[in-house]
């Protein structure tokens, strides 16, 4: 199955992409970028996404409606996947700048778990502890594990 997505562009880093949004609003540039974050049990990815302002500044509170929503979570799907190829023992973590948003990507990770499940093994975050994601539950977050195939 081929979900639509948008063309991006990858840093020298490997860490931040960036592409268009075309709708019926214009050109909108996004933008993902990957924070290396450190926590008691290790480093990972925080995924950071949103309109892309002056530079590489990122406005993760704007709201684009550009009629494209599906297409955007492919794409942003799409650069965990290249940056997982890259970095493969790398958790990503994400968490919406809103609860919508959060229920958005949850909406997203289940609405396509055939195509997750086989690349990646999927933590939900809810009441303070990490538990495998599992469908109707809402949680605060969540992380990827790329599966060593």
């Amino acid at each position: 199955m081929y979900l639509e997505r948008y063309p991006y562009s990858v840093s020298v880093s490997s860490l931040t992409y960036t592409f268009d949004s075309v709708g019926p609003r214009g050109v909108i540039p996004k933008i993902v970028r990957y924070n290396l974050e450190n926590m008691g049990w290790g480093t990972y990815l925080n995924l950071a996404f949103g309109n892309q302002c002056s530079g590489e500044h990122i406005d993760t509170l704007s709201i684009s409606n550009n009629g494209d929503k599906a297409k955007l979570l492919a794409t942003v799907a799409a650069t965990v996947i290249d940056v997982t190829s890259r970095f493969p023992d790398m958790m990503v973590y994400a968490k919406g700048s809103t609860r919508a948003r959060t229920r958005l990507y949850q909406m997203g990770i289940f609405g396509h778990w055939d195509l997750i499940a086989p690349l990646f093994d999927v933590f939900a975050y809810i009441h303070g502890i990490w538990v495998p994601a599992e469908k109707n539950v809402n949680y605060d977050g969540f992380a990827v594990k790329r599966k060593l195939i």
